[in-house]
């Protein structure tokens, strides 16, 4: 294990999380503090037990929770987290020479010391974290986790509710038969012998079945119920992290339809929590109560037999026409989503555009698609519907003709009859859901397909992948002949791109439109990885690096300002780990937040609508800044930041961003003479490539090709 791999970086972690990341570099799992701040989902800011032990399953550890004497722990537990009063946590290492407990306390440093037993006892709550490192099959060094498949592993961590629905279904349709029994004794038996007291003794004995039978389908609906919250919580957790982690190359399609596929989520829940998963546990049984007829009938029961594979031949022939259905209604689904999150988005450009004629058509465009495709769906579905309906009515009336013919000869008797057409009622009334449930198996499926398109598609944080933690992080960055093309196009936007800056310097990155300069930035973000080439930060590349570190590690605005709705402190927060108000505070003197926020009396926790409407585009600017000066990032990468602020505010911001960044590695990418200010050093890039490269009186003296001179407004 290099020293580079278990250091533990400036992140401010928690006892609990600084603990568990010195058990992850103990047994040889390192962890990154990014990977362990991507994890937590409590309402506080600290990491969960829950949280810890999906990021040890993750790592390749295996870890369980519970009580813990510490009079049970020796050295075969090595190493455990032990928790402690007030929040606090140490990792326990064994035993001393001379009896004393060895641990590893974040509060005393990063070496291991020796506590006596008896006084770690008083603050011990007696809970504690084992951990075992899991070896895979060829004892390769680098772990591959292998957490299951993203539905079928949470639906298979609850066979044993499942399990339960079966045998719960078993026993509540074995106590169906009883009704049917007591009828048929009442017949036979009770009424030609007028035998009084054994029919309160039968009726008591159904009663208390009916009892049973209720209580059982209580149970059943509660164990799906279970299960399926479960599989919901499991599922939905990993959709909505894969959303988070998928690589920007393989996002496609437009914002509506990829929140239209992680909506049929939805769908997929709800088909293996409803009534729908009942109708399917309880087919297997039809055979049962045709058998229980045949016993009971004897030859009736050749009339349910013959209904069962009738009702079986219509539901299954209808299912190519509703997958395809299927499909088409999900893709006009999508449509429709798209549509409708578009207007919303773009709402004010449409009103003022006057673009409502075209979205209007686009939307009643997909809504007649989608309803089209419905309305064949439901007259397919209600054909098959139809048909069973029918089959079941005409196979009751088909048993009481033919059984009055058997009870003339003798063969089977009034009580039996009666006793075979309810049977037989029981028998297809699963039957008679067939075609809705496998209508809602089809959707359920191709929510699937879509769904599990999506969840194969790249992930920034690929499963058994591990990344080097930097200590600190000086700002050297290297392009090293960098080639990159967005997806679908031909032509690269770069091409054999190189250049260094030193931690520290300040640089500005000059071009004319579509030249490429936003596109360095997304790539020294990590948000795009290079075709050819790398690019390095502080001699790694970053493809190396976790991309939670290195993007707390820059401070970055983009072109396009994005605010959440939320409150100003909640924007300029987000993605720091534990800020101070201190460090709101200043980020935002500097920033110019401070400047219209003084006399509001909400201050920083003025809320905001989404995407910041109601703010200048100045404003939204400041506060985006503000988000990336909070965490004191020693990277700082800004484009265009003040393109929409006036000319006093810019000045302004310009001045305290100077006195702020001394020491800071910057980069900014505009068009703005004003902005030059706060640098030492230009890039211009034009085509792709790099055109120039120097200090700003470069601007001024560098002949172009074309025998003309570089300029700030040229560029």
């Amino acid at each position: 294990m290099t020293q580079q791999q278990i250091l533990i970086g400036p992140s401010k972690t928690s006892g609990l999380e600084t603990c568990f990341l010195h058990v992850a570099a103990h047994l040889d799992r390192p962890l990154t503090s990014a990977a362990l701040n991507a994890a937590l989902t409590g309402d506080g800011d600290g990491l969960t037990i829950h949280d810890l032990l999906e990021v040890a399953q993750n790592a390749g550890l295996q870890a369980g929770y519970g009580r813990w004497a510490l009079g049970d722990l020796d050295s075969s537990f090595t190493p455990a987290i032990l928790l402690l009063t007030d929040q606090h946590a140490v990792v326990f290492h064994g035993f001393s020479e001379n009896g004393d407990l060895l641990i590893f306390d974040p509060k005393m440093g990063n070496e291991i010391t020796e506590i006596e037993g008896a006084k770690l006892a008083t603050i011990y709550t007696g809970y504690a974290i084992l951990f075992r490192r899991v070896h895979n099959e060829d004892h390769n060094r680098t772990f591959r986790p292998e957490t299951g498949h993203w539905f079928w592993s949470a639906i298979g961590s609850n066979r044993w509710s499942y399990t339960q629905v079966a045998l719960a279904a078993a026993v509540a349709n074995l106590l169906g038969l009883s009704t049917s029994v007591f009828i048929m004794v009442v017949y036979d038996r009770v009424l030609p012998n007028e035998a009084t007291e054994s029919l309160i003794a039968l009726t008591l004995g159904v009663g208390l079945a009916l009892v049973f039978d209720f209580v059982l389908k209580l149970l059943r609906a509660g164990f799906i119920d279970r299960a399926g919250q479960k599989s919901d919580r499991m599922m939905g957790r990993r959709i909505f992290d894969h959303l988070l982690n998928i690589q920007m190359k393989s996002r496609t399609g437009s914002t509506g339809a990829m929140a239209s596929t992680v909506r049929e989520f939805e769908t997929l829940r709800e088909f293996f929590t409803s009534a729908t998963l009942v109708a399917v546990v309880d087919l297997p049984f039809v055979a049962l109560f045709v058998f229980v007829i045949h016993l009971v009938g004897g030859p009736l029961a050749i009339i349910p037999a013959m209904a069962v594979p009738i009702v079986l031949l219509s539901g299954l022939a209808v299912q190519p026409f509703l997958s395809r259905l299927a499909e088409q209604s999900f893709s006009g689904g999508q449509s429709k989503q798209s549509v409708l999150v578009e207007t919303v988005s773009g709402l004010e450009t449409i009103k003022t555009t006057a673009a409502a004629n075209q979205m209007r058509c686009r939307w009643e465009g997909a809504v007649e698609r989608q309803a089209s495709h419905s309305v064949k769906s439901r007259a397919i579905t209600q054909l098959a519907l139809n048909l069973t309906g029918f089959t079941q009515q005409a196979a009751q009336v088909l048993i009481v003709f033919y059984g009055v013919f058997l009870i003339t000869e003798g063969a089977t008797s009034m009580g039996a009859l009666v006793a075979s057409v309810m049977l037989t009622g029981r028998a297809l009334a699963p039957l008679g859901q067939l075609a809705q449930t496998l209508t809602r198996a089809n959707q359920a499926l191709s929510a699937y397909r879509n769904l599990n398109a999506l969840m194969e598609a790249e992930s920034e944080r690929p499963q058994g992948r591990t990344w080097i933690t930097r200590g600190t992080i000086e700002g050297r960055i290297a392009f090293k002949n960098v080639s990159f093309s967005y997806p679908g196009q031909t032509r690269d936007t770069l091409s054999d791109v190189s250049f260094e800056i030193e931690a520290g310097e300040k640089v500005a990155i000059l071009g004319p439109i579509g030249s490429g300069k936003s596109t360095i930035s997304r790539l020294l973000l990590g948000l795009y990885q290079p075709r050819a080439g790398s690019v390095m930060l502080d001699g790694v590349d970053i493809r190396q690096i976790d991309p939670g570190d290195l993007r707390r590690n820059i401070g970055s605005v983009l072109q396009d300002i994005w605010l959440f709705s939320g409150t100003i402190r909640e924007n300029i927060a987000s993605g720091t780990i534990r800020p101070q108000d201190q460090d709101l505070i200043d980020a935002g003197q500097v920033a110019g937040v401070e400047d219209f926020i003084a006399d509001h009396p909400g201050g920083y926790d003025q809320p905001l609508a989404e995407r910041g409407e109601g703010l200048s585009g100045g404003q939204r600017q400041a506060i985006a800044l503000a988000r990336a000066l909070i965490g004191r990032p020693p990277v700082l990468l800004l484009d265009e930041p003040t393109s929409a602020m006036d000319v006093k505010t810019e000045a302004e911001v310009i001045k305290r961003l100077h006195s702020a960044t001394k020491r800071d590695t910057m980069i900014i990418v505009t068009h703005r003479t004003s902005l030059l200010a706060l640098v030492d050093r230009i890039i211009v890039i034009e085509n792709g490539q790099v055109a120039a490269d120097g200090p700003k009186s470069i601007l001024t003296r560098q002949p172009r090709p074309n025998g003309r001179h570089l300029n700030v407004a040229a560029s």
